[in-house]
């Protein structure tokens, strides 16, 4: 088993007695989540720390998806679902961030201060939202927060490889003043970096990090979610073309992930389909001042990871 797993506490799910409710939207884009959702639902019913709104945007489900969400927002009226045209396909990256913008566009409660996007198939502590928030008011600078993400394998859960500065794209959590700066989720493949960088070169500061009762637990293995590990794989390296990486960087970045399952495979199908894409000449993120900023910053961090030794993302 890897170094960076670890037996871990079970994750509790009682609703919680009188929870605070905070200035917090949450917004779930769901499609054909029946298998793993109501772990989600239920570890939000059990939180200290209760968003004012939940809204479950139903993206074209052909499963019970629908009627699980309904069958908790009869219990619970921060609960909402909204419905949303069905595109006939699961349109992964775009078309999450599509779905969660039909939702945003849908919020009740304008008084928010927070702002999240959370998946349909994680679990997660009832102190995760208290601990979140927690470090957002205890930071002003802080844009964007998450917890560290396992899966589980062989009776163990595996941390999921990201650097410090790279919030979990299962459950980005934002100031609403942050998220409105960098103009919210682009609707690509590459969404959940992209912000991260914005973020950065506008002066804000985002964080994952390790907390005993933050820890969130991704039922799929990240990139799994369309058909398999290795068509994931080869649209993450399409992904990173698209957000502007240097070339060393993604050849970095592809053999830091051959350490994950699939082993070896699935970096090389990274690195595959970040030359692929740049072969073709295939559209990059339109923001030409970004992309050579993001790719500034990636040289330096392949210099200090040189020095002291670690991986890229």
């Amino acid at each position: 088993m890897p170094a960076d797993s670890h037996v871990l506490h079970p994750i509790t799910r009682t609703p919680a007695e009188n929870p605070l409710v905070i200035p917090l939207v949450v917004i779930s884009p769901v499609r054909d989540e029946s298998r793993y959702l109501r772990h989600t639902l239920d570890s939000m019913v059990a939180q200290t720390w209760r968003p004012m709104e939940w809204i479950l945007v139903d993206d074209g489900s052909s499963d019970a998806t629908p009627d699980i969400v309904r069958e908790y927002a009869e219990k619970h009226p921060f609960i909402r679902l909204v419905v949303r045209n069905d595109r006939g396909f699961r349109k992964l990256g775009g078309g999450v961030v599509a779905a969660f913008d039909f939702g945003k566009e849908r919020i009740r409660r304008q008084d928010y201060e927070y702002i999240a996007k959370l998946d349909g198939d994680m679990s997660f502590g009832p102190r995760y939202l208290e601990i979140m928030i927690g470090r957002l008011q205890s930071d002003p600078k802080l844009a964007a927060v998450s917890g560290k993400v396992y899966h589980e394998s062989g009776g163990r859960f595996v941390k999921e490889r990201h650097i410090e500065e790279q919030v979990a794209g299962q459950f980005k959590l934002y100031r609403r003043t942050a998220f409105e700066a960098i103009g919210g989720f682009v609707q690509h493949l590459a969404w959940d970096g992209i912000d991260v960088h914005q973020a950065r070169l506008l002066g804000w500061k985002t964080l994952s990090f390790l907390h005993p009762d933050a820890w969130l637990w991704h039922h799929r293995i990240m990139g799994s979610s369309d058909r398999n590990l290795y068509v994931g794989r080869l649209r993450w390296g399409r992904g990173n073309w698209y957000m502007g990486y240097h070339p060393l960087y993604a050849l970095a970045t592809g053999l830091n992930r051959m350490r994950e399952k699939p082993y070896v495979i699935g970096g090389l199908l990274m690195i595959a389909g970040y030359a692929y894409a740049a072969l073709r000449g295939l559209p990059q993120f339109e923001d030409a001042h970004f992309r050579r900023e993001l790719k500034k910053w990636q040289l330096a961090r392949l210099a200090r990871v040189l020095r002291l030794g670690g991986g890229a993302r």
